[in-house]
């Protein structure tokens, strides 16, 4: 790749200005909804507009006002997209503090492994690289948790790496009746791997299902580690997240935790919220601050639950090294994560705990259709209740955008509503 060729969009981007003055800028790695909700909350916190740094052109991303963009090329490998960084920053006129964000697994990994390099030009919030290759393991993570008694799902776990050997150890039989949920330890991993029917998380109803994957992710060449799971029933609204961040001095200055109302239902994101609302849930916030105090975290951390319907235990089922891609719950209900690191980074200040409580609807899809799967009248009435207060937060519809993102927020409902209807048309007790 031809570093040189780098070309800024224009209008380029701005600085924010912290509260102790100083201006700084920002820089986001990836596409899509992962890196604009991150564009957004620097926006609507500091007016400025980041530079998103990414390999191909995404249209949300390219047409946003809160951020300019650089496409590198669909075939840039790691090291291009560390000389780029590199010479992004050297190419600067005014020389700023830069904190550099990644919202993707893979982008979690690269900066780790560049960090030395990295750090000459830019401010990581980001965990040592021990802890984070434990953390952003999910059989690790489960690990923490039990050593803090936070309940985590009954778990099998295999190592692919011992694949075609005498000690390769996947069991036979897996100990729960079916159907029985199947994802990989770590996404970054898995990320590298092809195969027919691929998917984000599996759900297997017999145990031809479960030989079959196994043989398809050994055969595939899948070296990583893999996790078959009890399936605890409940639908979609079983489902909560929570999103924080831990300073540099140890502190838990943000915590913003939110039910999931819907989650999408297509093989490739199965599982990946879409509606969520907002609300204290404080015993699962106390555990979430509790595990971050444990394993001396610090920057953005999110965590997905699981609630039993049948006995109420909130199951921890994995810890997140990012903001996650749906973090524009965060700042609807009002946290706003970027001071944080800002005030921890560029001013080294301390500030105030904030736990973003209050109930807003966040959303990307259409809010007739999420009432149409939200069957608890309880939860109905919350739902409505935020919406009346609050309206909806769907960053599509951020009002600083122009006519183009408030169209794409149309057809994008449109097509929501059309994929419901193939691959979910109904509630079920499972969400599958």
């Amino acid at each position: 790749m031809a570093i040189s060729n780098l070309t800024v969009s224009q209008p380029g981007p701005t600085p924010g200005i912290s509260k102790g003055g100083t201006e700084f800028d920002v820089v986001i790695l990836g596409a899509g909804l992962n890196s604009l909700n991150v564009s957004i909350a620097f926006h609507k916190a500091y007016g400025m507009r980041s530079l998103t740094v990414m390999r191909t052109p995404i249209a949300m991303n390219e047409r946003t006002v809160t951020s300019a963009h650089v496409a590198i090329g669909a075939g840039a490998s790691e090291c291009d997209l560390k000389d780029a960084l590199i010479q992004l920053a050297n190419d600067k006129p005014v020389k700023r503090p830069t904190l550099l964000l990644a919202n993707a697994d893979s982008f979690i990994s690269f900066i780790d492994t560049y960090r030395a390099e990295l750090e000459e030009h830019y401010l990581l919030a980001q965990i040592d690289s021990a802890s984070l290759a434990k953390l952003a393991d999910k059989a690790h993570f489960q690990e923490a948790c039990n050593e803090l008694d936070i309940p985590t799902i009954p778990t099998a776990v295999v190592d692919f790496s011992r694949y075609g050997k005498t000690d390769f150890d996947a069991p036979e039989q897996l100990p729960w009746a079916y159907p029985i949920v199947g994802k990989p330890a770590n996404t970054a991993d898995y990320s590298r791997v092809k195969f027919p029917g691929k998917r984000k998380v599996f759900v297997l109803k017999s145990q031809a299902d479960y030989k079959e994957l196994v043989a398809k992710l050994g055969d595939a060449g899948f070296t990583g580690r893999f996790l078959f799971q009890e399936l605890i029933e409940g639908d979609d609204t079983s489902e909560y997240s929570i999103t924080g961040y831990r300073s540099r001095s140890g502190d838990v200055t943000l915590t913003c935790a939110a039910q999931v109302l819907l989650g999408e239902h297509t093989p490739d994101a199965l599982g990946r919220p879409a509606a969520m609302l907002t609300g204290p849930h404080r015993t699962i916030v106390a555990q979430f601050e509790k595990l971050l105090d444990h394993v001396n975290y610090v920057g953005f951390a999110n965590v997905d639950l699981k609630v039993d319907p049948h006995n109420g235990t909130a199951y921890f089922l994995e810890l997140n090294p990012r903001l996650g891609r749906n973090n524009h719950y965060v700042t609807a209900a009002g946290g706003s994560y970027p001071e944080h690191i800002v005030a921890d980074l560029i001013d080294d200040a301390p500030l105030e705990r904030v736990r973003a409580e209050e109930q807003h609807l966040y959303s990307i899809l259409p809010t007739r259709l999420v009432k149409h799967y939200v069957t608890d009248p309880e939860l109905r009435a919350q739902l409505d209740s935020a919406v009346r207060a609050h309206g909806v937060d769907n960053p599509y519809r951020y009002a600083p955008e122009g006519a183009w993102m408030k169209g794409f927020a149309l057809v994008s409902g449109v097509r929501q509503v059309q994929k419901f209807r193939k691959y979910y048309p109904k509630a079920t007790r499972t969400g599958f």
